[in-house]
């Protein structure tokens, strides 16, 4: 039986829930911290009503009882992953380059089909 830390994997976790749907984005967000704390190399990308926690302070707007903070989880991701903003959703919101928090890229779903293409990658969509 393989451990992560025996196989060098890649995991994308698309977030398309936002506080219109809490659980949904608090899992989106703990199970990609949580791979980020196991190794694995972590892609979130942040998509539809998720789009806003790219901006500052929104993730703190976030509750959830029993939920880890959402900005402790952010910056865990940011730390040693990759976070991702839709283009089309940043568009549809207004969102620039300037606008979102430091370390988080927009890109489209060029990069994404590329990201998830990828040898020894999972991808999961919330």
């Amino acid at each position: 039986m393989h451990k992560l830390s025996d196989v060098a994997r890649k995991l994308i976790v698309k977030t398309t829930a936002g506080a219109d749907a809490p659980e949904r984005c608090a899992q989106a967000f703990t199970v990609a911290a949580t791979a980020v704390a196991a190794g694995a190399q972590v892609s979130l990308w942040l998509t539809g009503e998720a789009s806003w926690f790219a901006l500052p302070g929104r993730a703190a707007e976030f509750d959830l009882p029993h939920s880890a903070p959402l900005p402790d989880l952010l910056d865990a991701i940011l730390a040693a992953g990759t976070v991702t903003l839709c283009t089309q959703c940043a568009a549809r919101r207004e969102i620039t380059p300037a606008d979102v928090l430091p370390g988080i890229r927009i890109a489209g779903a060029a990069v994404f089909v590329e990201e998830a293409l990828s040898e020894d990658t999972q991808a999961l969509v919330y």
